[in-house]
């Protein structure tokens, strides 16, 4: 029945267990003193908010569990600290697809060697059930050209997404009807 992350961790501890408690949020520099910590289990938490400092020294960690909890999306910086995260446990939270959710989408391609799963949009109702790599493809595709970044990011296709693929086949056929030179973003 933790309701926050106890002070008195010793520094040594390389694993930690925290899962089935009630932190409902983490605060900055929760972690800075452990250190050592390979593995840390937030599982089943009901954590709602997480400070961008809040795993500040936590530069060994492989595995973070954030799995079960009432994550929405990550505020930007949250994982920066995490150079040799390896896994990140984030199914069965429900996740708001939202410009919000760009970060960690960013993020986690930006960190191709970090394993995750359960990256799937919970709201809103018309993108429940939808890889948020699918809903920041779409986001893109609906922005005004004239709003796109000049130089876009790539995004690897989800296996599951050949719809997708599908779609910029047909794109690419319009464009050559047309005759027109167009440069397919996303």
């Amino acid at each position: 029945d933790l309701k926050k992350v106890p002070g008195n961790i010793p520094p040594d501890v390389v694993k930690l267990d925290l899962s089935n408690n009630k932190i409902r949020q983490l605060r900055a520099k929760e972690f800075e003193d452990v250190s050592e910590l390979k593995i840390l289990n937030l599982n089943s938490n009901g954590i709602t908010y997480i400070d961008p400092a809040a795993f500040s020294g936590l530069n060994n960690l492989e595995e973070l569990d954030l799995s079960n909890n009432s994550l929405q999306n990550f505020e930007y910086g949250v994982l920066e600290d995490l150079y040799f995260l390896k896994i990140l446990w984030l199914r069965e939270n429900p996740w708001r697809c939202d410009y919000n959710i760009h970060y960690l989408f960013y993020w986690l391609k930006h960190h191709y060697n970090v394993h995750y799963n359960g990256l799937e949009c919970k709201m809103p109702e018309e993108y429940k059930g939808w890889s948020v790599g699918k809903y920041v493809r779409s986001y893109y595709e609906e922005c005004p050209k004239d709003k796109l970044p000049i130089y876009p990011e790539t995004f690897d296709l989800d296996k599951e997404d050949e719809e997708w693929e599908r779609h910029k086949e047909q794109s690419v056929q319009t464009v050559k009807k047309h005759s027109v030179i167009v440069t397919v973003i996303g």
